[in-house]
């Protein structure tokens, strides 16, 4: 479909079972083909991200045996090595791939080129590699300076105990370079330079790489050490929570179409940081409970306006600029920076189509104001190839108008069957 036409809702109500985190489904694979012995992953994400992920490592060499029709996936550790020694690999604009790829091999004894779409080289990748060559990584840019596509060679063996990184443009560099630490033995710390943004991203990695055998030693976010001696080693078993970041959309929709809305799959004992929205909606004036793993949601209109600042939760911030649409002012995001190297420049997008619904939109360098209109009025979105965009802007049809949105197929990349998802709980 190049586009997909949404209708006027009038309430939403009902349960939503998440999908598998894109986050935790793509660190899992890759952490479970590093460890000794063999994972049994459920719950993986069916999408485009962990598709590319799933192919990088087949490519590398890494036995990853899916069980019948569903989600899970037995993946035959590594020990720490990686079996193909010379590879090319294409990944997509998938960002929780492509950064922690390039950390492994970059520490690993091959030589690879990896890839991706378009916008992919156009993300910055400069922090990641300059870290990884102080450590004796072999990296050439194949492009243009500081972004993919790369070659990697043979790596040095790294005799340095330390190292810094850039956290302020993405916690994905962090997160790669913990990542890989482990494949030369760790006995080094990562001191962090400037402020680091979604901190709770990385405190995800840290947990998971903890199950895995690798407890990382933290003083705040200014310096973490992955002891000596460090190795993988498999839990046996491991299932991906669902998607907090695909929560917020149902949540919204019930803060602003009534509800309750409930999704399952996350709640209260989630390692992702996403979850936090929930607290967003509740400044907004909703009504949320919660339990182990489920959030329920239900609201009134007009919501409250907020000025808060997004720094730990970028990709939910998305949903609540559309929901400042349905608040009793004007909203301000605030530290939503990283929103510029990600899928699209999403500062620019969000503006541009906040504007199309009749909202008067003001946009800097790291900050989104949105003044609600009286009226929303009718709009074609563009995605600019984003799923955020996609799936934020469908909580719009709440205001009584009917939405197009073009390319809608984009939500494949961490979603596919979000429209029917939405669709299922209108009123």
């Amino acid at each position: 479909m190049d586009y997909l036409d949404l209708a006027p809702v009038a309430r939403m109500a009902g349960t939503v079972r998440l999908p598998g985190s894109k986050s935790i489904s793509n660190r899992t694979l890759l952490l479970a083909a590093l460890s000794r012995g063999d994972t049994e992953v459920r719950n993986l994400l069916d999408a485009d991200d962990v598709d590319r992920m799933l192919d990088a490592l087949r490519t590398l060499g890494f036995r990853v045996e899916q069980h019948g029709a569903g989600r899970d996936f037995t993946v035959r550790g590594g020990g720490g090595t990686i079996p193909v020694k010379q590879a090319s690999l294409f990944l997509g604009n998938a960002g929780t791939a492509f950064r922690p790829l390039t950390a492994v091999l970059a520490l690993s004894d091959g030589r690879y080129e990896l890839s991706g779409v378009a916008r992919m080289h156009e993300r910055p990748i400069g922090d990641l590699v300059d870290a990884l060559r102080t450590l004796g990584a072999d990296i050439r840019y194949l492009g243009r300076e500081g972004f993919p596509p790369l070659a990697i060679g043979k790596a040095v063996v790294p005799t340095r105990d330390r190292v810094a990184i850039g956290g302020e443009v993405s916690s994905q560099f962090l997160t790669a370079l913990l990542m890989a630490l482990p494949l030369v033995g760790g006995g080094v710390a990562v001191e962090v330079l400037g402020e680091l943004i979604s901190q709770p991203y990385v405190e995800m990695t840290l947990n998971l790489m903890a199950r895995f055998g690798v407890t990382v030693r933290r003083e705040q976010w200014q310096r973490l050490t992955v002891p000596a001696g460090s190795a993988y080693k498999s839990p046996g078993k491991i299932t991906a929570e669902g998607d907090a970041s695909s929560a917020s959309y149902f949540l919204a929709a019930g803060a602003i179409g009534g509800g309750p809305v409930r999704v399952e799959g996350v709640g209260r004992d989630s390692i992702q940081g996403d979850v936090r929205f929930a607290e967003t909606l509740a400044a907004m004036g909703a009504t949320v409970d919660a339990g182990p793993d489920w959030i329920e949601v239900r609201g009134a209109r007009p919501l409250r306006a907020i000025d808060a600042d997004f720094n730990r939760m970028p990709d939910a911030a998305m949903t609540a600029a559309v929901a400042a649409l349905f608040a009793d002012g004007p909203s301000i995001l605030r530290n939503i920076g990283s929103w510029r190297v990600k899928e699209t420049d999403r500062i620019a997008a969000m503006a541009t189509e906040l504007s199309k619904l009749g909202a008067r939109v003001g946009a800097g360098a790291d900050w989104l104001s949105v003044v609600p209109p009286a009226k929303l009025l009718p709009a074609t979105i563009d995605t600019y190839d984003d799923h955020r965009i996609a799936m934020c802007f469908s909580l719009a049809t709440l205001g009584g108008i009917s939405v197009r949105i073009n390319d809608p197929r984009c939500v494949r990349k961490t979603f596919p069957e979000y429209f029917a998802a939405f669709r299922g709980l209108a009123r």
